[in-house]
């Protein structure tokens, strides 16, 4: 007898909109059914595992749950990416870039459109209620995808009672018992706050960033990571008096060269205020309504403070895995970084799978796996046809490209400069490099120039490792070449063998051709 497909989503958003429109066939018939799988998250890689299990005629259920922040801030159905992540940091990234173009576009002789840099403001409610609405359709989106794939959504939250078990919990607090032969963990994280006084009371997150529905103003961003310096770029392009306070290094794990290029941009060409080796000791709100911000620096005994409207802090995420009673299913997870290790000896086997036989972990909360939206989708429907399509493809974890959206984009795959050295040895290291200045600067009269290095392993041929770009949309130049990377092209294979586009900047890739040890001067001229 041929099974039609059967699937349950359960999820947790305190989004009442959303709650609506679609029925939810929560009932007591549901809690005898065993699954083939329950899926535990409603993001990007977990609706990903769902769909493509429920397209081999399975009955799925995947639980997730959106816990409201501490400002009551709450979003619909697809993660973090779709609702305060990705999309809305890209949407707003652009809008920003923006300002540059209305800013210079006299410069390239349009009469009609010179302004004063500081008679330029952004429509905070306009801009984002744009963004917020496009989430909400993407919301929207998904929930019509589930109907379509026959999966039914469920808003609930999940906790394992045993290895085959899971209680889901309602929003008004009713329980239900889920059973199933396997379960995927795809829960993904959300940012920490510092442990001083005042930051939970009256400090924010990107979770809350997004959403807000008027300006910031006077910004405090706390942290040096990509997130710290995305929001730092767009806010201050929106008129907002951004400072950025790093504790230590900003960019911490990228190429170090690259990191110290992107934050002197930030600096010395869009006036972004940074404050090196400080960290936060406490925030007070004072009669204004502002927030003062005390806080110490590593060098200077002394304290200092600063009045802000907003105090944004992205010092790092934290898994969400403390309330799914792991140790019930005997899930393993590191006791330092509350991630799911995997029960696989290997990097490149079964990764996904935890100390538990019947139990997978994917995404942000597998130690060992990349932070990536693109990153879980893949390894969610790699997952599935392994489990229920007798495919064998694993998800391959190296070698993936990113993208930081800082005013100047920073992208990059495979290995930094000082990975290569420490790896393969500084003089078995190869680096091409070049400045070059797009044709889009250059029309408005700018000047800054931007940057691009390739790494190489000389004792392979002169294959290429790594690959760093830091200038305008350097995430679509990036794209195809790390195809090539993840393939083992090699330096003359992209550099010598191949014709560039002209004029673009992703010809100037193929155009590397002055090595760092040569000395000779990489500030490229002419065409």
């Amino acid at each position: 007898m041929k099974l039609g497909r059967y699937a349950i989503i359960i999820t947790y958003s305190a989004v009442r909109s959303f709650s609506t429109g679609l029925k939810m066939n929560y009932n007591a018939s549901n809690s005898a059914k065993i699954y083939d799988l329950v899926v535990i998250g409603g993001g990007s890689g977990g609706l990903a595992c769902a769909k493509e299990a429920a397209i081999f005629g399975k009955e799925v259920a995947v639980l997730d749950y959106v816990v409201p922040t501490l400002k009551s801030t709450s979003w619909g159905l697809g993660g973090t990416c779709v609702n305060v992540g990705c999309i809305p940091k890209k949407l707003m990234h652009h809008i920003s870039q923006m300002r540059d173009i209305i800013e210079n576009a006299h410069e390239a002789g349009w009469k009609q459109v010179s302004v004063k840099p500081e008679s330029l403001q952004i429509d905070w409610p306009t801009m984002a209620t744009r963004v917020q609405n496009y989430v909400k359709s993407l919301n929207w989106g998904h929930r019509v995808a589930l109907r379509e794939n026959k999966i039914e959504y469920i808003n609930a939250k999940a906790k394992f009672k045993d290895g085959e078990t899971i209680v889901a919990t309602d929003i008004k607090g009713g329980e239900k018992e889920i059973k199933a032969k396997n379960f995927v963990i795809a829960v993904g994280g959300r940012p920490k706050y510092p442990d001083i006084p005042g930051a939970k009371e009256f400090g924010i997150t990107s979770d809350d960033l997004f959403w807000l529905k008027n300006t910031p103003g006077k910004t405090l961003v706390v942290g040096g990571s990509y997130v710290a310096l995305e929001c730092a770029g767009f806010l201050h392009a929106f008129g907002c008096d951004t400072t950025v306070m790093v504790r230590s290094i900003a960019l911490r794990g990228f190429d170090r060269q690259m990191a110290e290029m992107v934050t002197e941009h930030m600096e010395k060409e869009k006036k972004i205020k940074f404050i090196y080796g400080a960290e936060p000791i406490e925030v007070i709100q004072g009669d204004s309504g502002k927030y003062r911000v005390k806080w110490k620096k590593e060098k200077n005994p002394g304290e200092m403070s600063d009045l802000f409207d907003t105090v944004l802090f992205a010092i790092g995420r934290d898994p969400c895995t403390l309330e799914l009673n792991l140790s019930a299913a005997n899930v393993s997870v590191d006791p330092n970084t509350k991630k799911i290790l995997s029960g696989s000896n290997s990097k490149t086997v079964d990764m996904e799978k935890t100390s538990a036989p019947n139990i997978y972990a994917i995404g942000d909360v597998l130690q060992g796996g990349v932070e990536l939206t693109p990153v879980a989708i893949k390894a969610g429907k790699l997952l599935a046809r392994r489990l229920f399509h007798k495919e064998t493809a694993q998800m391959n974890y190296d070698l993936i490209a990113t993208t930081v959206f800082t005013p100047l984009e920073y992208a990059c795959v495979g290995m930094t400069e000082e990975e290569a050295s420490c790896k393969l040895g500084e003089n078995n290291v190869e680096v091409y490099h070049c400045y070059f200045k797009p044709l889009e600067i250059v029309a408005m009269g700018q000047q800054q120039s931007c940057y691009m290095k390739m790494i190489c392993d000389i004792n392979k041929s002169e294959k290429v490792v790594g690959l760093h770009i830091l200038g305008l949309n350097a995430g679509e130049i990036l794209q195809g070449f790390a195809a090539a990377i993840k393939h083992g092209i090699t330096y003359s294979q992209i550099c010598l063998n191949t014709i560039g586009i002209h004029p673009t900047s992703a010809e100037e890739v193929v155009k590397l051709h002055i090595t760092k040890r040569s000395n000779i001067d990489p500030h490229l001229t002419g065409c």
